[in-house]
């Protein structure tokens, strides 16, 4: 009889041992599975989560590569921020600008991640500076030359990242910072797209959101976008006001600049001045670009 017990436990230690190699193995392909989910580069287009340094988990919104042309800027007299954008890139507005109220305006673009928006004004509003803002968001990225970044404060402090490895699609880049505004872009006709944003944002008469659309539209003018015009937008934030204060977007036009021109003009927004540019009767911003320069931007 204790041959026969001393055999029954050596079976059942083997089992116990068999099921915890078992378990163990199935850990181990849990791991292998989650790290090579991890490494999945931030242009993967399914919906994922962010693990950045600074501590929260963040929901990645549709990550990807968007060549486009933006402008952030600050008026530190009225508390007003915003940021403006376009590109051939669908629903750019809602994916590459970002402000708050009282913090200032963000814009990620190129190899844009929308995680960093929210994240951006994060730190900016508990005190960083512009430059350790984006040294922050770009410190562990291994697509850190895939960038193109911009941010401003509210006393008007900005910085900009251009992509240093640009895909070669995004090739013309830049940008240009003055007075309370930065103005960027990739994937451009020509450095007279920034130029052109930065003159009219400064010579334009009126109000923050007037002269953030005057330089959007003044950039799609000197060419815009080389590949086309299809999407377009901008935001603009208000100490006191919940969210947004104002938001307009095209999403897919064959000429969205100029058909979200046609909706600020028609809007009725106490974040409108006196610019002539954005008031009925609409008049087009662009004549001399004409409907051909429209055409061969979309053959």
């Amino acid at each position: 009889m204790s041959v026969k017990k001393s055999v029954g436990r050596r079976r059942r230690a083997n089992v116990r041992l068999l099921v915890c190699l078992f378990v163990l193995q199935l850990s181990l392909c849990g791991c292998c599975c989650n790290c090579n989910q991890d490494d999945r580069p931030d242009g993967y287009r399914e919906r994922q989560v962010d693990r950045p340094r600074y501590g929260a988990v963040f929901p990645t919104p549709e990550a990807g590569v968007s060549g486009t042309f933006s402008i952030v800027a600050v008026d530190p007299n009225t508390g007003v921020c915003g940021a403006a954008v376009a590109s051939k890139y669908p629903a750019v507005g809602k994916v590459v600008p970002y402000a708050r109220a009282g913090v200032g305006a963000f814009c990620t673009q190129h190899w844009h991640n929308p995680a960093w928006g929210e994240r951006a004004l994060d730190l900016l509003a508990e005190g960083h500076l512009p430059e350790q803002v984006l040294a922050e968001l770009l410190a562990d990225d291994e697509r850190r030359d895939k960038r193109q970044l911009a941010i401003i404060d509210m006393s008007g402090r900005a910085a900009n990242r251009n992509p240093a490895n640009a895909d070669p699609s995004g090739i013309w880049w830049g940008a240009a910072s003055g007075r309370y505004y930065a103005c960027q872009g990739n994937t451009l006709a020509g450095q007279e797209v920034i130029f052109a944003m930065a003159k009219a944002y400064e010579q334009t008469q009126g109000s923050l959101a007037d002269r953030l659309m005057a330089a959007l539209i003044a950039g799609d003018s000197a060419g815009g976008d080389h590949r086309g015009r299809l999407a377009a937008g901008i935001r603009v934030a208000r100490k006191g006001v919940k969210d947004y204060w104002l938001e307009l977007y095209v999403d897919k036009s064959d000429d969205a600049v100029v058909d979200l021109a046609k909706k600020y003009a028609a809007l009725e927004h106490q974040a409108k001045g006196q610019w002539r540019g954005g008031r009925l009767p609409f008049k087009h911003p662009s004549r001399e670009r004409g409907d051909s320069a429209s055409a061969s931007q979309r053959d």
